[in-house]
């Protein structure tokens, strides 16, 4: 089935293999709540065990370098796409407070990401992500 809406994650390539997993965690609760169809149904086993929701759609993820990753957020905010980021800063907080502050104090421009996601419609998505590579 091809979808007429994609997800895309960026991280950026040069993280720690635990940041880039985190970054792509809190990034995909984002995207999450990006529309009322993101998320199919509840799961449940040939047991009878339940188990919670995903995605209804593939996400592809992908790695980019620092100034390509702010090309990237600038492309995703000119076309409207839904977009969940994870600035750097937020490697040194340890609350959701303080993280929407750290992301307050800092203009779009400035911003230094360590990933950013993003869900629109397909063509919208493309030509956001346009000459990034899968990540590794």
């Amino acid at each position: 089935m091809r979808f007429d809406t994609k997800i895309a994650v960026i991280v950026r390539s040069d993280l720690a293999t635990w940041q880039k997993l985190n970054v792509t965690a809190f990034l995909s609760s984002g995207i999450a709540h990006a529309g009322a169809d993101v998320v199919g149904g509840p799961y449940e086993d040939g047991s009878g065990n339940g188990y919670l929701p995903m995605f209804r759609e593939p996400v592809l993820v992908y790695a980019a370098e620092s100034a390509t990753l702010l090309r990237t957020h600038q492309r995703a905010l000119s076309r409207g796409v839904s977009t969940a980021l994870y600035p750097v800063e937020l490697f040194a907080t340890d609350n959701d407070d303080d993280n929407r502050a750290a992301v307050l104090a800092v203009p779009a421009p400035d911003l230094d990401l360590a990933g950013l996601a993003v869900r629109g419609p397909r063509a919208a998505v493309d030509k956001v992500v346009r000459g990034l590579r899968m990540h590794d």
